[in-house]
């Protein structure tokens, strides 16, 4: 028996909800809707004791999973290592397959946000990326090529 029905979204914690909003949308994603929750309900689902939180949910053009970014007005984010390797235990990347990809690294390049590594290719098939965006969250951009 499967328990799962579909795919909803990835939930990222982010200190500036803004800027990292704006770094989402500067990649194509839309906002579709923004909101705050707090008391019993977050408090439950989180375990955290007076949680309160700002939330954007941002969406593909055309549908499919969302993206959640999650800002806490109380308790106080904890920072988690801003230079965090794919080696490291936890969400290890966000992907999103781009258009043109020299175009995508360029654009957020432009906004401040670097390589972490290079631009591969794999056999052929498909150019990567991993960009490292606001507040160290490692964003995979990649090109189908056939």
């Amino acid at each position: 028996m499967t328990h799962v029905r579909r795919f909803d979204h990835i939930g990222i914690t982010v200190r500036d909800l803004e800027a990292a909003t704006a770094f989402f949308v500067g990649l194509g994603l839309e906002v579709e809707g923004t909101g705050e929750v707090q008391g019993e309900f977050v408090e439950t689902v989180c375990a955290i004791p007076g949680a309160h939180c700002r939330i954007a949910m941002l969406a593909m053009p055309g549908g499919g999973p969302r993206l959640e970014l999650s800002s806490f007005v109380s308790p106080d984010h904890v920072d988690g290592p801003p230079e965090a390797m794919a080696t490291e235990v936890g969400l290890r990347n966000v992907s999103f397959e781009v258009g043109d990809l020299d175009a995508a690294v360029e654009a957020v390049a432009a906004d401040g946000y670097g390589l972490v590594g290079g631009v591969g290719e794999y056999e052929g098939s498909v150019r990567m990326a991993y960009v490292r965006g606001p507040e160290g969250i490692v964003v995979s951009l990649f090109e189908q090529l056939t």
